[in-house]
């Protein structure tokens, strides 16, 4: 039987508008959150508190991506543009400068040095991450482009649309390979299993897909959630994954056969966000999870699994 224990270690306030998007720093303690505010914050959570304004924006940012093997962040912003920072010297190092709408998600490949940008514009863009110069850009569908997933072995990259639609690519030369089973709303959360043998897609028609990556046929579909499912995350190491939605809560599953394990929610007794789960990330500094959401809060919780 498996024990899932979950208490919170504490809430990170100080934003004062919705928060959007969290991702872990170069160093363990540290994470970064950005939303409707004129900043990307920077927290300790060691101290669990805040710790700098890493760097002033003057629009929202929609995806923060700390960049494969390096300590520079990537800063998708409401303008397209996309601003990448060192989160050392906090000194801009550069401004991709391409699209002209949000940039919605931002990834990079450990095994060479490029970086995709996803746009509401239909299009991606492809940039070194060593010199930032533009290398490709493609148009991937008609309507926004929501969110980005590479495979662990970095053989494929994913695309979810506004208009349902997951698309596959050779994440070698951005091929197009095929269209997989999607969604009747648009597709908003994509995550590749650790071990690469299944794709999760989440939407906003709070849909989960579970698909074999094998084939990319459908494994099973259910309903996680009551509304948009926002974010889904595996651990690095347990096998267990997170889903985040707007209807306020985060839940707990069971890698192995999708069992739902625990439910983070105001409902069920934690003090938890009230407005909707934005983002939600794994941080290896206490094997914490942290959430962020519409109400302005981060909250960061401690997950123990024992199988």
């Amino acid at each position: 039987m498996d024990k899932l224990q979950i208490h919170k270690a504490g809430t990170l306030s100080g934003h004062q508008n919705p928060i959007f998007a969290v991702e872990n720093g170069a160093t363990s303690r540290v994470v970064f959150t950005g939303g409707n505010d004129k900043g990307v914050v920077q927290w300790d959570l060691e101290k669990m508190a805040f710790e700098r304004i890493l760097y002033p924006v003057q629009v929202s940012v929609y995806a923060l991506h700390l960049i494969a093997h390096t300590s520079l962040l990537a800063i998708g912003l409401r303008d397209g543009k996309t601003k990448i920072v060192d989160t050392e010297s906090q000194k801009l190092i550069a401004r991709l400068e391409h699209h002209q709408r949000p940039v919605f998600d931002v990834k990079s490949f450990k095994s060479k040095p490029e970086l995709i940008l996803a746009s509401e514009d239909g299009t991606v863009s492809i940039w070194n991450a060593d010199t930032f110069s533009l290398l490709y850009h493609f148009k991937v569908a008609e309507q926004t482009i929501r969110t980005i997933a590479i495979s662990p072995d970095e053989k494929w990259v994913v695309f979810g649309t506004k208009d349902g639609r997951v698309r596959l690519y050779n994440a070698q030369d951005y091929s197009f390979i095929e269209e997989l089973p999607a969604h009747a709303m648009p597709v908003t959360a994509l995550c590749f299993s650790p071990d690469g043998r299944h794709l999760l897609t989440g939407g906003r028609d709070a849909r989960l897909n579970v698909l074999d990556t094998a084939g990319f046929s459908t494994v099973t579909t259910f309903i996680p959630h009551l509304f948009t499912v926002y974010a889904i995350r595996y651990h690095p190491t347990l096998p267990i994954f997170a889903t985040a939605s707007r209807d306020k809560s985060i839940k707990m599953w069971s890698a192995d056969d999708f069992r739902l394990l625990r439910v983070i929610s105001f409902e069920r007794g934690f003090d938890s966000h009230f407005l909707s789960i934005n983002d939600i990330v794994w941080n290896p500094h206490k094997n914490q999870l942290v959430s962020v959401s519409d109400d302005k809060q981060a909250m960061v919780w401690d997950i123990d699994f024992q199988q």
